[in-house]
């Protein structure tokens, strides 16, 4: 018989394991949230993408904040090259009342976003990716019907000052992309809020 111990590592192991999400390599999964026009949008909707700038991200985290205009310039830097942004907002409204669905569409009208900023209501897709931070930035590949994830991690190296910035991880990892090769780097280290 199993000692008590035994079972309890066990399901710590599992769980961790179930928590990791995804890696660089794997093929990840569509989804169906709710976008702040009260619309449905998936990944399948896109039929010309190439690929995808997912970034899970939020209303109220300073780091989300001081990102969000670079986020609008990827947007529109590579939607019409086939990459658009689909920001997903993973918090939850009752920890973060300033992350609530009324609270999201504000923020973008108020910023202009320019791409879907979807609900992850039941909070679900973000354990599915395995997002630890707000923002969060995972690249896919289309590959035929399969999103391959091509990157990992961080905008860029300098959450404070864009100009600051001297190594445009995203920007250089979609630019591989679009020429037929892999992001190098492709992950670093997301920094950020903790996802509530």
């Amino acid at each position: 018989m199993k000692s008590l111990l035994t079972i309890v590592f066990s399901l710590i192991l599992s769980s961790t394991l179930m928590s990791q999400g995804y890696e660089v390599g794997d093929y990840a999964t569509d989804f169906k949230l709710r976008n702040i026009d009260g619309e449905y949008v998936s990944l399948k909707d896109h039929q010309d993408a190439k690929g995808f700038i997912v970034i899970f991200t939020t209303n109220h985290c300073p780091y989300a904040i001081a990102w969000e205009d670079r986020i609008i310039a990827l947007d529109k830097m590579f939607k019409n090259k086939g990459f658009p942004v689909i920001a997903i907002n993973p918090n939850s409204a009752e920890a973060y009342p300033a992350d609530s669905f009324e609270k999201m569409i504000e923020r973008a009208e108020e910023k202009g976003f320019t791409f879907p900023y979807l609900h992850d209501e039941k909070q679900e897709i973000y354990k599915i990716y395995g997002a630890t931070k707000t923002p969060h930035v995972y690249i896919l590949k289309k590959e035929q019907d399969k999103l391959k994830v091509s990157y990992i991690g961080a905008i860029d190296n300098n959450y404070r000052d864009a100009e600051q910035a001297d190594e445009h991880y995203v920007q250089d990892a979609v630019n591989n992309l679009l020429a037929g090769r892999e992001p190098d780097p492709d992950f670093t280290r997301a920094i950020g809020c903790g996802i509530k």
